[in-house]
């Protein structure tokens, strides 16, 4: 699972966003920001933590040391892309990537969310193979070398499209 070449990550990143963009698109903006559960965000609230979270986590990776990042491991790029996406267990985002009504509709957050998504992109494309040796941390995952820290982007943006995927069934059926 883990991208063999920078055009690989490059490709992750453009199918992740093309799933993150199918999942949030075609829901009329009067159910955007209608959360179907208590404590369960709503399709807008899910598309500003992702573009926040893309903004920040890209600008740290940007700002990062290129001494002492974690050496290339394939099987760990995996297990990140696995554990990123796995919905079996709840995490509390952080309060600084907390949904706090930046956007007024789902339209100017997946915006938002493109412009991150494609500097991104543009990222990945200009660093190419220099991204294993640009060190960035995450408060969970740890130590990250650049393609690891555009892997947990990339499949951050596709765990909260799963979500996004379940709130829209949930209010299909009310």
């Amino acid at each position: 699972m883990g991208p063999a070449n920078r055009s690989e990550i490059v490709d992750i990143l453009e199918k992740s966003k093309e799933d993150f963009h199918a999942a949030a698109t075609g829901l009329p903006e009067s159910l955007a920001n209608i959360r179907h559960e208590e404590n369960r965000w709503s399709v807008l609230e899910c598309v500003e933590h992702v573009a926040t979270v893309e903004e920040i986590f890209l600008k740290r990776l940007a700002g990062g040391e290129y001494t002492d990042a974690p050496p290339e491991d394939k099987e760990k790029e995996a297990a990140l892309a696995a554990r990123v996406v796995d919905r079996s267990s709840r995490r509390q985002a952080p309060e600084t990537v907390l949904p706090k009504g930046r956007f007024t509709s789902a339209a100017e957050g997946l915006e938002r969310f493109h412009v991150a998504r494609a500097r991104s992109i543009e990222f990945a494309r200009e660093r190419g193979t220099g991204l294993y040796t640009l060190a960035s941390a995450h408060p969970v995952f740890g130590p990250l070398n650049g393609v690891e820290a555009l892997i947990v982007i990339a499949f951050h943006s596709r765990r909260h499209a799963e979500q996004i995927r379940e709130v829209r069934a949930a209010l299909e059926k009310r």
